[in-house]
């Protein structure tokens, strides 16, 4: 008998190594676009309005979420009380599902009998390992970040996902702030999708996606005794004072990863993602101010890190483009 049970859990172990074996070997990397959307207070509307009527409120959220990320495309990977994880091929799938969630579940809200609920929706577009029905990875954190970000009835994106997205919807999209990101060393820019009508009809493009003038094939920048190159070779720069940036500029103002710089079809784009901004100078001394916000880089002048940098100053980064 000893021997049969011996042989049994052999068998056993053998079984669950397999199934294990199985599941490693089938997962498999992919770069989807990452939704989490959740319903803003929800323990408060248990506290208001009672289990039966909160549950059901909930659930037709949840509901709607769901209907919404197959309406797109999407795959729902899990809930989570209350909160839907979907996954999608493209950032522009992941945003039409999401202002249709908004959408709905506003106007869920105002029925007369309903009660008001409303939601936040985070998204970040980047690499996740598959295995079976769940995904794993740095992406998937920084996707959670965002929506712990976001407010009620917000879209709320990274900058790497907006750069993944379709010009129309690039200039429904607005940078409000930067975050840290557990497991990541750099600051991650957020950027809130404007999905209402009336508000993405008035407001102005964040990024001059048109170029000004002339292409340029590459961008230098000198800073005391070095230069820095921006090019098909090295596309995009970051400047700050943390000791890891492309060009490293010290001072009480001047953010760990302040700016970058970043080369876009031909362009050159500064994207500021400070505390206090960047300001820059042209040839002709004509000032402007970008604070998470983005502009072109054309021709030549002055980037001050914090604070308006004169020519000649100790802190004064200097830029020109070339044909």
């Amino acid at each position: 008998m000893d021997r049969v049970h011996h042989c049994r859990k052999v068998v056993v172990l053998l079984i669950a190594w397999r199934v294990k074996f199985m599941g490693r070997v089938m997962a498999k990397d992919l770069e989807v676009a990452i939704v989490f959307a959740d319903v803003v207070g929800s323990t408060q509307l248990y506290d208001k309005f009672g289990d039966t009527k909160a549950s059901e409120t909930v659930a037709i959220c949840l509901d709607i979420m769901k209907d919404a990320t197959y309406q797109f495309n999407g795959t729902v990977i899990k809930t989570i009380g209350d909160e839907v994880m979907s996954t999608f091929e493209t950032v522009d799938e992941a945003m039409g599902a999401s202002v249709m969630m908004q959408t709905r579940i506003s106007a869920e809200g105002k029925k007369d009998n309903g009660i008001p609920v409303s939601i936040r929706i985070g998204c970040h577009y980047g690499p996740v390992v598959q295995e079976q029905n769940d995904i794993f990875g740095a992406a998937v954190h920084t996707a959670n970040r965002m929506t712990s970000q976001a407010k009620s009835r917000q879209i709320v994106i990274s900058g790497f996902t907006v750069e993944n997205m379709s010009p129309e919807l690039r200039n429904q999209s607005r940078q409000i702030d930067v975050a840290t990101v557990r497991g990541r060393l750099d600051e991650v820019a957020l950027f809130e999708l404007v999905w209402q009508p009336e508000e993405a009809t008035s407001m102005l493009p964040t990024i001059e996606w048109e170029s000004k003038g002339r292409k340029a094939s590459k961008l230098l920048l000198n800073f005391k005794d070095s230069t820095v190159e921006v090019s098909d070779q090295r596309k995009s720069i970051n400047l700050g004072r943390a000791d890891d940036n492309d060009v490293v500029v010290k001072g009480n103002l001047i953010s760990r990863i302040h700016a970058k710089i970043e080369m876009r079809r031909g362009k050159f784009v500064l994207v500021d993602q400070s505390t206090n901004g960047t300001f820059l100078q042209d040839v002709q001394g004509q000032e402007v101010l970008v604070r998470r916000d983005s502009t072109e880089l054309d021709n030549e002048g002055t980037i001050g890190l914090g604070r308006a940098e004169e020519p000649g100053s100790s802190l004064a980064i200097y830029y020109k483009t070339i044909e």
